[in-house]
């Protein structure tokens, strides 16, 4: 069985900062790409940030230059480090990962964690 779980959310001012953790664990045969998407109230879930096997990134327009993505490879995390937060980046953030299903990966399945709450106060 596997597991996605998602931390360091919190409370945070205005230009503030905070950093994210994912950790996947269970029956791991690999891992093709791990990502962060967030949901804000009233709103859809949105992609925030991606990276895949080789570590190539990929960010939404709103969060390039403050937000940070990268990945532990030897424990199976990934991180989203948060500057310069504002109000509008007030959300629940989750975590994405797509398993291989084999090891050469040619197909694979996405997990969702629970997700974990950053509220930016203005």
């Amino acid at each position: 069985q596997v597991q996605v779980v998602e931390s360091g959310g919190g409370l945070v001012q205005d230009g503030g900062s905070l950093r994210l953790s994912c950790v996947v664990s269970g029956n791991i045969v690999g891992i093709h790409a791990m990502a962060w998407y967030r949901q804000a109230p009233g709103k859809q879930r949105e992609l925030v940030a991606g990276i895949n096997s080789v570590g190539s990134t990929n960010y939404v327009d709103f969060v390039k230059g403050r937000f940070t993505i990268s990945r532990d490879y030897a424990n199976n995390m990934v991180y989203l480090e948060m500057n310069s937060l504002k109000s509008d980046d007030t959300a629940v953030y989750y975590c994405k990962v797509d398993l291989c299903d084999t090891a050469s990966c040619g197909s694979f399945r996405s997990y969702w964690g629970k997700g974990t709450l950053v509220t930016v106060s203005s």
